[in-house]
């Protein structure tokens, strides 16, 4: 049987802090779905709560859309499939071999503080399946614990969007929390990329983490070396 990845996206559409609109990044789908489905992976699309996945309008701009981006939201069955998701309360670790979480500063708000999810990441990931996670998707593995009592990302070398990132995209000002920061305060070993906003993909074990946008075809490409 072909091997099957959960994929987990945002149903936020704007911050709390500003009237600012976000909700997924659009790239970190649709780059990590070429990757996967070139190498004959079944993937399913679950949100949160279910129903439509807002776009983050900036993951549009001129600057980072590419072929990749352009086609899947030219595609109106692909973008009809965001407007009509699974929600993650009606999936079964069981039925996937590898969870993925996308990014986009929604997830600062659906992904933190979700029970469900966080038993979600907790199976797949004592399971020994492959826990990946992107960007601000790395969100959603904060305050899980372990069988063990320790946070799944406490001594783990791991990476997220950096706090001087955040920076740069003009939206520590508007994020309910700094990501990095977090990460460090439950015992992460976080690093970062020298250059902001290039590639930079950690894998410790069966957890696999990257810290930007630019960092999902990395993180996809770990992916499927990790199901061989």
């Amino acid at each position: 049987m072909k091997k099957r990845i959960l994929i987990i996206v945002t149903n936020v559409n704007s911050y709390q802090k500003k009237v600012l609109k976000t909700g997924l990044w659009l790239g970190e789908l649709t780059h990590f779905l070429d990757i996967v489905n070139a190498h004959n992976y079944v993937t399913e699309i679950v949100s949160i709560s279910g129903g439509a996945v807002p776009i983050d309008p900036e993951s549009l701009a001129f600057f980072v859309t590419d072929k990749s981006i352009k086609t899947h939201f030219n595609d109106a069955d692909f973008m009809q499939k965001l407007q009509k998701t699974k929600a993650i309360k009606d999936v079964n670790y069981r039925d996937y071999d590898a969870i993925y979480l996308t990014g986009g500063h929604g997830t600062m708000y659906d992904f933190v503080n979700n029970p469900t999810l966080s038993n979600l990441i907790k199976d797949f990931y004592e399971s020994n399946k492959i826990v990946a996670a992107v960007c601000h998707g790395v969100c959603g593995l904060l305050d899980i614990k372990l069988a063990n009592g320790d946070y799944l990302i406490q001594h783990k070398n791991t990476t997220g969007y950096s706090w001087f990132e955040e920076t740069l995209a003009m939206r520590k000002n508007a994020v309910p929390f700094n990501l990095e920061k977090e990460m460090k305060n439950q015992g992460a070993l976080y690093s970062k990329a020298f250059i902001p906003l290039t590639s930079h993909v950690v894998v410790e074990g069966n957890l696999i983490t990257g810290q930007n946008p630019f960092s999902t075809k990395a993180v996809a490409e770990a992916v499927v070396e990790k199901m061989k």
